[in-house]
């Protein structure tokens, strides 16, 4: 079926609607859809704006000549019905990671510079998304043209609630059947058929540790876990510090009268790929303890140690958990969110990308040991094990193959450290549309980063790959 005329109809199709893809990007870019519960209510699990996307992604999806469905406000699916109910599916999300700071271009909107499109999510996941509605659509035109139902039902899945939980998903699978197969466009090129555990946690100070009379009045950074933050902010009183001379990434500015306050510069990025990154709390941390202004507080001092290992490492090592497999390669580790609560009591978060060859009751009993080393208390929270599929699934050779055709005939599938869709459904994997051997300019931000970009000439080609592998896969004996 994917001989040469028919691909040449597929780059006539992406010709065709090129322009109408990237404004609907742009339509669901400019929704702030970060996940809201304190602003849930019936229909709307994950809050207004995250819902508003989840209703645009469906609007668009109508209008491509899909049966969209909304599932009670947890995510959505848009149908082109086949000769049987059995169903090959995609999933990509239109949730999103807060924008955060360091910007340069709008992050709620589409900008488009030198064959680039920047802004939050059009890499991570809203771009990628609009990919699977307008493949799906080149084969509404087909079924219309030709009359011929395809093989199998075309489901595309909408998620609402990936950046957090997947909690979406969940819901989902209590109450629908899984696809046959599925594969979500949330990832890179060539083929992701294995990912690593993720496990999140808290430390948390065991009460107020910074008090009226404590030189440090808040330490805040980060916006979510599973980003690595590259900014870090500390407000401190009355410390006599004026300038921080031999010092670099730093800034030293007035707050008020009686407050400075210090500004670290790291290298931020996704928490699963650490390599090259420079965490900015740890930075932070390290400057607070050279400077002194800690020593006031006990407990304070405690816990900016504490804060000074867990951040200046990822690979665990200082807490005995560096692991590695053949599979899937290194443990990874990132504390990402640093808050000041209200009472003077603080909060850091830890995210961990873990291999098999470490049980993760060792990694929270390391982490245990920490907290109370350092008079704090450490809660486990959401945990998934490592996914793994056979990468010689026709299904997977299907994918595969494909892109081989168009990219690189000596691709191989790999394991990654980050977290999707895959992992929740029985036969899946991630599958492009990042390419990651066509390295971007200095100017164009990774995912969960600040001016967040992705090549259209990458975009453009990942929907062509996504219509061939598609048609193959109804080919299959599923």
């Amino acid at each position: 079926m994917a001989d040469e005329q028919f691909k040449a109809e597929v780059d006539a199709f992406v010709n065709e609607v090129w322009e109408d893809v990237v404004e609907d990007i742009r339509s669901l870019v400019r929704i702030d859809s970060v996940e809201n519960r304190q602003a849930a209510e019936p229909g709307k699990p994950w809050g207004p704006e995250a819902y508003k996307a989840l209703a645009k992604g469906l609007e668009i999806a109508a209008r491509l000549g899909l049966e969209a469905h909304d599932c009670e406000g947890y995510l959505g699916y848009a149908d082109l019905p086949g000769e049987s109910e059995t169903q090959i599916a995609t999933i990509a999300h239109t949730d999103i990671v807060p924008t955060g700071i360091g910007w340069t271009v709008p992050a709620l909107d589409v900008t488009r510079r030198d064959g680039y499109l920047l802004g939050r999510g059009v890499l991570d996941d809203k771009g990628p998304f609009v990919l699977s509605l307008y493949a799906a659509k080149f084969f509404v035109d087909q079924v219309a043209r030709t009359g011929k139902k395809l093989p199998y039902t075309l489901r595309c899945l909408v998620g609402n609630n990936e950046e957090t939980s997947m909690a979406d998903v969940e819901w989902y699978l209590e109450h629908y059947e899984a696809p046959a197969f599925l594969f979500t466009p949330d990832a890179d090129f060539p083929l992701i058929c294995g990912e690593k555990g993720i496990f999140h946690g808290l430390f948390r100070t065991k009460g107020p540790v910074i008090t009226d009379d404590s030189p440090v009045r808040e330490i805040n950074a980060g916006t979510v876990a599973n980003a690595i933050p590259g900014q870090a902010t500390a407000l401190l009183r009355r410390t006599g510090v004026t300038a921080l001379e031999g010092t670099e990434g730093f800034e030293l500015t007035g707050y008020d009268d009686d407050v400075t306050q210090i500004l670290s510069e790291g290298i931020g990025g996704h928490a699963a790929f650490p390599q090259g990154t420079v965490n900015a709390i740890g930075k932070l941390s390290s400057l607070l303890l050279d400077l002194g202004v800690t020593k006031g507080s006990e407990a304070l001092d405690a816990f900016v140690r504490m804060v000074d290992i867990i951040a200046n490492t990822s690979d665990g090592e200082p807490l005995g958990i560096n692991s590695s497999d053949k599979v899937f390669g290194d443990l990874t580790m990132n504390a990402g969110v640093i808050r000041t609560l209200e009472d003077g009591s603080m909060t850091i978060t830890m995210d961990v990308r873990y291999p098999t060859s470490i049980a993760i009751e060792d990694v929270i009993a390391a982490f245990e040991r920490l907290a109370e080393e350092h008079g704090c208390t450490f809660e486990a929270g959401m945990s998934n094990p490592p996914f793994y599929m056979d990468p010689s699934l026709p299904a997977i050779q299907a994918l595969l193959g494909t892109y081989r055709e168009y990219a690189d005939p000596d691709a191989q599938p790999y394991v990654i450290g980050g977290g999707t869709y895959a992992r929740h459904f029985p036969r899946a994997c991630a599958f492009g549309p990042n390419d990651p051997t066509k390295p971007n300019p200095d100017w164009v931000g990774i995912e969960h980063g600040p001016d967040e970009g992705v090549s259209e000439e990458c975009l453009r080609r990942a929907l062509k790959i996504y219509i061939v592998a598609i048609a193959r896969l109804m080919e299959l004996d599923l």
